[in-house]
Formats: C-alpha cells, sequence, structure tokens
C-alpha cells in the first residue's frame, strides 16, 4: 500500500533531501505544481511567470509512517514564516504550500498551522488542492545525492 504527499518549501533540492530520508518514504520526486501551465520547464518556472511552486511528490508507506509525521517534517524543515522565498532564494516559485490529495490531508495540514500559530510560530504556508504535478528534469532529482552536498535554504529545528 502506497499514498502520496505534495510539499513546497522553496528550493525543491532541499525538500526532496530531507524527505527522502524520512522513515517510511518509498520515493521522491521534485517537479512544478500549482500553475496555469502545461509541462512548465525550469527556466519558465523561474520567471514567475508560470504561477508553479517548486515541490516535492513523496510517495510513502502509510503502516511506516504517517502524512502527518511527513506533514511534521515539512514544517522543521523550512521557514514557514517566509513570504514567497526561502532563505536567499526570493519568488512566487520558492512559496511555502502543502497541495493536498484528499479532504484528510487538507485538515491535517491545517491543524499543524494552527498548533504552530498557537506556539507563537509565523506560518504562511498555503494549503491548496492539489493538481497536476509535473516532473522536473533529470538533473533537478536527488540534487544533493549527486553533488555530495547538503541544502543551503534548509535546516532541521524541532517545532511539535
Amino acid at each position: 500500500m502506497q499514498s502520496r504527499a505534495i510539499f513546497a518549501s522553496g528550493c525543491f533540492w532541499g525538500t526532496q533531501y530531507y524527505m527522502q530520508k524520512a522513515k517510511g518514504v518509498i520515493s521522491t520526486a521534485a517537479g512544478y505544481i500549482g500553475g496555469h501551465t502545461d509541462k512548465p520547464t525550469y527556466y519558465e518556472v523561474c520567471t514567475g511567470t508560470t504561477g508553479h511552486a517548486e515541490a516535492v511528490e513523496v510517495v510513502f508507506d502509510p503502516t511506516l509512517t504517517s502524512y502527518k509525521e511527513l506533514a511534521k517534517l515539512f514544517f522543521e524543515t523550512h521557514d514557514p514564516g517566509q513570504v514567497d522565498g526561502q532563505g536567499p532564494d526570493i519568488g512566487t516559485q520558492y512559496r511555502s504550500g502543502i497541495f493536498y490529495l484528499d479532504e484528510e490531508q487538507k485538515a491535517t495540514a491545517e491543524k499543524l498551522i494552527a498548533t504552530l500559530k498557537e506556539k507563537g510560530y509565523p506560518v504562511v504556508t498555503e494549503v491548496t488542492k492539489a493538481g497536476t504535478f509535473w516532473k522536473a528534469e533529470d538533473y533537478h532529482q536527488d540534487y544533493y545525492d549527486h553533488k555530495n552536498g547538503t541544502p543551503y535554504c534548509h535546516f532541521y529545528r524541532k517545532k511539535f
């Protein structure tokens, strides 16, 4: 049995780096979602005119982890209070967003946002019904594994 989740938290390289290391994750893919252009390219998305966010599709085993645990990891590995960017990466394509696939995911995301706000964290994360997820070009997949690097815009900070 497999489930899916889609998260956008700045540059998809860093998001994928943390998600692919999480317990129960079967696979991840860097890509684009939330825009109005079919089959967008990286260069088109970078112009900010397609409306897409850089995002990661996560396929996971729900017997080993939950959507809630992955959503917590999403919030704990980026700054959900930064508008249209993450660290030095600025633009709507780097916005914080959860693209839910069903009402249960939507409710979970909204509850986690409420919890963070109660704890005093600013949160501008968009919670949007998922449209088409367009897989990014091959050279964006597993970027840090191929480059033997670590994220420069993402960091882990326990919040829950």
